[in-house]
């Protein structure tokens, strides 16, 4: 499988923070049924020097760039328009042994 480093920037208007915490639980059940399905490796969320959520940080993979394509089509903060940019980089875990 190709893996990707996902990087997403919230939007920074007043009410973006409410927003993401109203989509925030959709965001979580997508992330749990890619983790069953083996796409899902990890995430987290980026915080503003305040403690406050500005953005998200995924590791995903998948088979084929249509995968990838379909998870974008079906992510909430994306569909839902939280992250006002999204960047997807190829990527490589490091193997721990």
């Amino acid at each position: 499988m190709k893996q990707y480093l996902i990087t997403g920037y919230d939007f920074t208007d007043a009410g973006a923070l409410d927003r993401r915490m109203a989509v925030r639980p959709h965001h979580l059940d997508k992330g749990a049924e890619m983790r069953k399905t083996g796409n899902y490796i990890f995430g987290g969320a980026i915080l503003n020097d305040e403690g406050k959520m500005i953005g998200s940080v995924m590791v995903m993979q998948f088979e084929t760039e249509e995968e990838l394509e379909a998870w974008k089509m079906d992510e909430p903060y994306i569909t839902q328009g939280i992250w006002e940019s999204v960047d997807v980089k190829p990527f490589k875990v490091a193997p721990m042994s």
